[in-house]
């Protein structure tokens, strides 16, 4: 448990990374043991009306929807209505005759993409760069940008299959890249329930769990919560950033025709909590059963072998880390480059939003701000660090 001189340091810590315009202002929850030890918040959630945040604030979780998507997958691997080694092209007709990027050359694809591709970042599939591969994603995504608040918005299936369309950065399970695969999996849980994805993880996930402030969009009466985003700025410090990014509605404020699988959910920091503790609880929380306990085992282990792992590498601050079902694991606690806790899992956002699962310590810890190009911060490894030197043996 935290004593008053830990949470002195963890509030001292947060309060030091906003004073210093890394962030505006944040919120952080603990759980040691299936109860809640520790919460703070602090800062503001609006520079330009001077509102704080709060504990019902919202923010975009960016990537930190990918790890529901995974959830949204292993529902229908555990009813049988997927198997991970069919071919992403029997649910997504952009998914046939893909071609690969190979020495500046686009050659047929070795062999299709599969599902179990999409959950390990095996694919091939990108968000942008200079090949390609990368370039026609970014097209994707552009073309989303420029329609979704237009009568022809892309849809969730449709995104899918033009990204399907897009060369390959590798062969199919070869190697491992970070990038629109989670968007995929959405569209494909889509077509194998027969409801839209929102609606899927809405039935669900949300209801079931009582994440009632987690969604696609942010309706009007909630909306004077949704957190402003801010970016880095030379002069200034800190600037408000109103811009759009992978085909994501930075207002929030209209239900999208394309529910980003990758990107696109809000949710506050108590909503996030009963997911993330509904994982580290096997698959239930207070009593209501999501997955079963074999499921979230094999969510939350990592799946990469040595090849593919060469391609997460050159992911500086994930040194001792492997990956599986769009999460981080924590292999070997010697290379990490902060404190932890083996086979720990989790996952964060563009703009912070930042999420781990320690079964061994039974540990569960968030952290909910809104800053661009941020993922896991140094804050946020400040916090760990914390955290784990004084809740975990």
């Amino acid at each position: 448990m935290l004593t008053n001189t830990e949470a002195f340091r963890i509030k001292k810590a947060i309060g030091k990374a906003i004073e210093m315009n890394e962030i505006s202002g944040a919120n952080l929850l603990v759980f040691k043991d299936g109860k809640e030890i520790f919460y703070h918040e602090d800062g503001l959630a609006s520079r330009e009306e001077q509102l704080p945040i709060k504990r019902d604030t919202i923010f975009r979780l960016y990537s930190m929807t990918k790890p529901v998507t995974a959830a949204a997958a292993m529902i229908l691997v555990e009813r049988g209505e997927i198997d991970l080694y069919e071919p992403v092209g029997k649910y997504l007709e952009g998914f046939h005759n893909q071609l690969v990027e190979d020495n500046g050359s686009l050659v047929p694809a070795n062999r299709e993409v599969l599902i179990k591709d999409l959950l390990n970042m095996t694919s091939g599939l990108l968000y942008g760069g200079e090949s390609k591969a990368g370039k026609a994603a970014e097209a994707v995504f552009k073309e989303v940008e420029e329609k979704f608040l237009t009568k022809d918005a892309l849809s969730t299936v449709e995104v899918a299959n033009k990204l399907g369309k897009c060369p390959l950065a590798y062969h199919p399970g070869s190697s491992w890249s970070y990038g629109s695969s989670a968007d995929v999996i959405g569209a494909l849980v889509e077509v194998v329930s027969g409801m839209k994805f929102g609606e899927f993880l809405k039935k669900e996930i949300f209801e079931p769990l009582g994440m009632k402030d987690t969604g696609f969009y942010v309706p009007a009466e909630k909306r004077n919560r949704l957190a402003n985003t801010y970016q880095t700025d030379s002069v200034n410090g800190l600037t408000l950033y109103t811009g759009n990014n992978l085909g994501i509605i930075q207002k929030m404020d209209r239900e999208p025709a394309y529910e980003a699988g990758g990107a696109g959910l809000v949710s506050t920091v108590d909503d996030y909590a009963k997911f993330s503790l509904m994982l580290l609880n096997g698959g239930t929380y207070e009593g209501t059963a999501i997955l079963r306990p074999r499921t979230v085992q094999y969510m939350t282990t990592k799946t990469l072998n040595e090849e593919q792992y060469k391609g997460m590498e050159s992911w500086l601050t994930l040194e001792g880390h492997s990956y599986g079902n769009f999460m981080r694991i924590l292999t070997d606690t010697t290379k990490a480059g902060s404190l932890g806790s083996p086979f720990e899992y989790g996952w964060d956002g563009w703009l912070g939003c930042y999420f781990t699962n320690c079964p061994k310590d039974n540990l569960n810890i968030l952290f909910m701000t809104q800053k661009t190009d941020a993922g896991t911060m140094a804050v946020t490894r400040k916090l760990r660090n914390i955290i784990f030197s004084s809740c975990c043996d």
